[in-house]
Parts: C-alpha cells; sequence; structure tokens
C-alpha cells in the first residue's frame, strides 16, 4: 500500500472510532455479530458470546422484573461498547 491509501485507512479508522466513542443511546438494540467468522474466528466468537451474555442479561431483567437497580442495564451498555470495540479490532486487522 502506498502513503495515500495509509491515510485514507487511517482517516477512516479514526473517524469510525471516534463514532464508536460517542455515547450510546440507551436503547442503541443489542449487539450483532457482524465478524466473518472464516476470516477472524476468534475476534467473532467473542461477538457470539458478548450477545449470549447480552440475551442473559436480558433474561435475568425479566426474570426480576426489572428490579436489578439499573446493573444489569448498565451491563448491557457495556456489552454494547464491547461489541463495537470488538468490530474495531477486526477492521484494524483488515489493514495491517
Amino acid at each position: 500500500m502506498n502513503i495515500t491509501t495509509h491515510k485514507f485507512f487511517g482517516a477512516a479508522l479514526a473517524a469510525l472510532a471516534m463514532t464508536a466513542c460517542a455515547p450510546m443511546p440507551v436503547d442503541a438494540g443489542e449487539p450483532v455479530v457482524n465478524i466473518n467468522p472464516a476470516r477472524h474466528g476468534n475476534l467473532a466468537a467473542a461477538q457470539e458470546m458478548v450477545q449470549q451474555a447480552y440475551d442473559k442479561l436480558s433474561d435475568a431483567q425479566y426474570a426480576n422484573h426489572a428490579q436489578l437497580a439499573g446493573h444489569a442495564a448498565r451491563a448491557k451498555e457495556l456489552l454494547r461498547e464491547a461489541n463495537v470495540e470488538i468490530k474495531l479490532a477486526a477492521i484494524a486487522a483488515n489493514h495491517r
């Protein structure tokens, strides 16, 4: 890759990272698995585990009538953020 391509991908990755670091709304939706497991098996598996943990927290909230003092909601927010970081790791690996 030439220097212009490196600058382009660097700027694109920086822009994506800045968007990912912005505060997420409370109802940002559940994490998705959007990494190709054939290309990044470990990262795709990590995304699947984040999604499973998110689903278990939803089950816990339902079973406890959402009476978990906001801790499950905060954990779900952190899982959404983790999912974004995992995707950024895959993007970075694609461009090394």
